[in-house]
Parts: structure tokens; C-alpha cells; sequence
């Protein structure tokens, strides 16, 4: 169709670019998931620092939650006028952190299975549930004999 001219291969080469780039602007459907897979990524490169973007309140108390855990240094949100990203300083101690698919309810009695399902040993790793009193680990969750949903793990 544009074979012939300049005109009609510089047209062929836009189209192509512009669609290139709207492939990637596609919505992400799990924040928390891709996010912590981007936070892995960086932590198994050994890269110190890692910027995270969008972000959501659930997001950033997860963050909370692994920098008192001690496996992140320190993270700071930017707001850069479109959306928030988030700053991480890695410590290098993260093996693994993943969200877990799908967000299963899960009840005081049943937070061992999940333990046993998720982290490689005992006593080795956190399990990361939401529950009414916010989001907590599973010691903290046996401790206060609560439940809620199961949102990621890390080691």
C-alpha cells in the first residue's frame, strides 16, 4: 500500500512506533503483584536502589511492613504529578518476595498449612496477611489469634 514512496514508509514506520507504544502503556491489573516481582527482580540483580511505580496505600503498608522486617532499607514516595513512585533501598537480604494469587482467606487455625505451603523452612521468612487491625505477619497473626487474607510472602 505505502510500498512505493518515502512518504508512505515513514507513515508504515509511525503506525508501528505508535503502536509499540501504546503495547506498553497497558493498565496493570495487580499492582502488588507486579511490584513485588519488580522489587525480586532488583533484589536477585543485586541492585541497591529500585523505583516502583503506580503505587497504592495497600502497596506502601506492605512496604511498612518488609522495612520493619529488616529486609529493605529504607523507601520514599514521590509524587511526580501523574502518579506516585516509590523508592527503595535495598539490603540485599531479600530471596524471594512474591504476592500470593489468589488473596485466600485464611483462618487462625489454618495460617501452618499456608506456612508450610509458602515459606522454604520454620521460623525462616514472613507470610504478609491483611486483616481488621491492618496488615501484620503470620507470628504477629498467631499471636493476636486473628486471621485475613493472605497478601504476600517474603524470605
Amino acid at each position: 500500500m505505502f510500498a512505493g514512496n518515502v512518504l508512505g514508509r515513514l507513515q508504515v514506520i509511525w503506525v508501528l512506533k505508535n503502536l509499540g507504544e501504546k503495547k506498553n502503556k497497558m493498565a496493570k491489573t495487580d499492582i502488588i503483584s507486579s511490584s513485588l516481582n519488580t522489587l525480586n527482580m532488583y533484589a536477585s540483580q543485586a541492585k541497591k536502589v529500585c523505583f516502583i511505580s503506580p503505587s497504592s496505600k495497600l502497596l506502601i503498608s506492605v512496604f511498612k511492613k518488609i522495612k520493619d522486617l529488616g529486609y529493605i532499607k529504607e523507601f520514599e514516595v514521590i509524587d511526580d504529578g501523574k502518579g506516585k513512585v516509590v523508592k527503595i533501598e535495598l539490603t540485599g537480604k531479600i530471596n524471594e518476595c512474591r504476592a500470593i494469587r489468589p488473596r485466600n482467606s485464611v483462618k487462625f487455625a489454618e495460617l501452618e498449612k499456608f506456612e508450610k505451603r509458602f515459606l522454604p523452612a520454620r521460623n525462616f521468612g514472613f507470610l504478609i496477611i491483611s486483616t481488621p487491625q491492618g496488615i501484620i505477619t503470620h507470628v504477629e497473626a498467631k499471636q493476636k489469634k486473628v486471621g485475613g487474607k493472605l497478601i504476600a510472602y517474603v524470605f
